[in-house]
């Protein structure tokens, strides 16, 4: 479709370039016009009054004014070069040029991580790792910036398995690749405990019980680890580094990251599927 496209639009612009700069053109392009509406006036007519001979007449009469206007253009062949000229060189040289551009030091890194995740999920079995002590999650660090935290359900074994080896494989990449360790602060969370974070405002949650992919064991908040401390925050270059491309390696993963929200929530993660 995207030749038949540039045709439509070379032919377009030839015909605007040539009624603009050209007095006499606009002057055919009207004689043309009313050419055409007068044999289709009268292609209408015969079509009515005599049927069949009328739709020979009539495409006899198109034929004609096609071939006027064949002649017309024929009169400024430098015009209908130039216009294609600019019409046609520039998506052409897109169109050759498509296949090799890349943004530099982009492209090769998601298909070096692509690479790994697709090698990852057709190997081993990934174990979820030992849990931090509760300690971890109740810091004035974490709790300023997640005071319910505490509360919150970490247990593995109560999300989808599939969901589960994703994520495990996230940790994985995140650590071998980059040096970024990550803790899981939230996974299921139950429709009672939804709706109290829904009760505490927008910016929180706006979802409520059964409305988020927690209820199904499908969705995980996660953060950082540095020196043995649970890192949430959104201040520093560090962890907003390790955001950026914890959401990459997610993604590649089949995971749906909410840094990309208009509400970004940069830790989370949901593996969307039908059975919700």
């Amino acid at each position: 479709m995207f030749p038949i496209y540039m045709l439509m639009l070379f032919v377009g612009a030839c015909l605007a370039g040539w009624l603009m700069l050209f007095p006499a053109g606009r002057d055919g392009a009207g004689a043309v016009a009313g050419r055409l509406g007068r044999d289709a006036d009268r292609a209408w007519r015969q079509m009515a009054a005599q049927g069949a001979r009328g739709v020979c007449s009539a495409g006899e009469g198109a034929r004609a004014a096609f071939a006027r206007g064949a002649r017309l253009l024929r009169r400024y062949p430098l015009l209908a070069s130039g216009c294609a000229a600019l019409v046609l060189l520039p998506p052409l040289a897109a169109l050759l040029l498509a296949g090799r551009a890349e943004l530099p030091g982009v492209a090769a890194q998601d298909h070096a991580i692509n690479r790994q995740v697709a090698e990852l999920l057709r190997g081993e079995r990934l174990i979820a790792p030992a849990p931090l002590p509760p300690a971890a999650f109740t810091t004035a660090e974490v709790t300023l910036v997640r005071p319910q935290l505490a509360s919150a359900n970490r247990n593995w074994d109560l999300l989808d398995p599939d969901f589960t080896q994703r994520l495990l494989l996230v940790f994985k990449v995140m650590r071998d690749q980059y040096g970024y360790d990550m803790v899981l602060l939230e996974g299921y969370r139950s429709p009672e405990r939804q709706n109290r974070l829904a009760d505490a405002g927008g910016h929180v949650t706006n979802a409520r019980a059964f409305q988020s992919w927690h209820q199904f064991g499908l969705a995980g908040d996660c953060a950082f680890l540095r020196n043995g401390k649970v890192v949430i925050t959104e201040k520093d270059p560090w962890a907003m580094r390790g955001y950026a491309l914890y959401g990459q390696v997610a993604e590649a993963a089949g995971l749906t990251w909410g840094g990309r929200w208009k509400m970004m929530d940069f830790g989370h993660v949901e593996l969307r599927t039908r059975r919700r």
